[in-house]
């Protein structure tokens, strides 16, 4: 560590994305970040490349290539074969400070989560949490700005030969958005939320086109303070929003009849073979457990349809689910924020409007 030397940002180059994969098979969110990553890659003209630990995992590394990879860094040991904290930050802090890339993403996992701050501070610098927009364009940046911002934009000051990764993330319980940058130290790094970065079409062209590089692992039991014995994996019920096709949210337009605003939505939701989300507000009354929950602090969506009922859409939510397909918004005022995004509102209440649309859908 003594011979890594951080502070001088012309030693750090290219954008890197750690690849996770569980039981030799890659998440989605490696595929939306280097999506991503490739955009930040394309922006700074250096190359992208991924970051893949595991145990006989080069199989697996071509395919990141399809989703934009120019190279894949294969570390492969039997102490990676499962995720210690210990092995893994190791090995990642190793290769970092040997290549010296200018920019780390990872996936905002329950592993990214623990593995990112970890790494940054053995590598002395920082991370943002959380991110849900990355620019590293100054013109970009500021188009980001004037669609989800009531900042002056035009009227603000910019250093347009700043090359700086832009990271946002929501602030103060997500009703502030905070872009932070780390112009000291390098590499900059961030999680990402998975979710929230569209995933590119798989290449086949780029995926044969990827290079592929084994590189020396050292590790030894020395350096565990922990093994893995059993995994045992177990079963659990969870609403799977990222991946439906149809979303009914509510919001705190239920409120003057929980019980049944939440009934009509699960009626709505299972006669278009949908699940059922909500706003930030449902969760915070009780009314609705937090894995339903849609916007910058709960899971971003992309339905085919999303149907609001009494959202007034505020900024947060909107971020959530802005890229949905076809929005319908139902709301009993006009002039609320949801009516911006959606392709059809209707000024009406939830409760006379969502009887009459499951009439329509045949249910009685």
């Amino acid at each position: 560590m003594s011979a890594f030397v951080n502070t001088d940002p012309k030693d750090f180059h290219g954008v890197w994305v750690f690849c996770e994969q569980r039981g030799g098979e890659l998440m989605t969110t490696d595929f939306e970040l280097l999506s991503e990553g490739r955009k930040l890659a394309d922006d700074l003209g250096v190359e992208l490349c991924g970051l893949l630990l595991g145990d006989n995992v080069e199989p697996l590394a071509r395919q990141l290539g399809g989703y934009g990879a120019d190279r894949v860094y294969v570390c492969q040991h039997p102490l990676l074969k499962d995720y210690t904290t210990d092995a893994y930050s190791k090995v990642v802090c190793d290769i970092v400070m040997e290549k010296k890339p200018e920019i780390v993403l990872i996936g905002a996992t329950n592993i990214g989560r623990d593995l990112g701050p970890r790494c940054a501070a053995r590598l002395h610098t920082g991370l943002t949490a959380d991110c849900t927009h990355l620019d590293v364009d100054v013109a970009k940046y500021k188009e980001f700005l004037k669609t989800t911002s009531t900042l002056d934009v035009e009227g603000m000051k910019w250093d347009m030969e700043d090359k700086g990764l832009k990271m946002t993330r929501p602030a103060f319980g997500g009703h502030l958005m905070a872009t932070i940058i780390c112009p000291r130290f390098r590499p900059q790094m961030s999680t990402v939320r998975p979710g929230v970065m569209k995933c590119a079409p798989y290449d086949e062209a780029k995926a044969a086109a990827c290079k592929v590089e084994l590189c020396p692992v050292e590790l030894g039991e020395q350096d565990l303070r922990t093994r893995v014995t059993e995994v045992v994996k177990q079963a659990k019920a969870a609403v799977a929003l990222s991946g439906a096709e149809v979303v009914v949210s509510v919001g705190f337009g239920i409120s003057k009849d929980v019980k049944p605003g939440l009934e009509l939505a699960e009626q709505l939701a299972a006669a278009l073979g949908g699940v059922v989300g909500s706003s930030r507000a449902c969760v915070d009354a009780g009314w609705i457990s937090a894995d339903h929950q849609v916007g910058q602090t709960g899971k971003t969506v992309r339905p085919r349809i999303y149907i609001a009922l009494g959202i007034s859409g505020a900024i947060q939510h909107k971020a959530g689910m802005q890229d949905s397909e076809c929005i319908i918004a139902v709301n009993t005022n006009a002039d609320a924020p949801i009516f911006e995004v959606a392709d059809y509102g209707i000024c009406g209440d939830l409760f006379q409007v969502v009887p009459l649309m499951l009439e329509e859908l045949g249910v009685k």
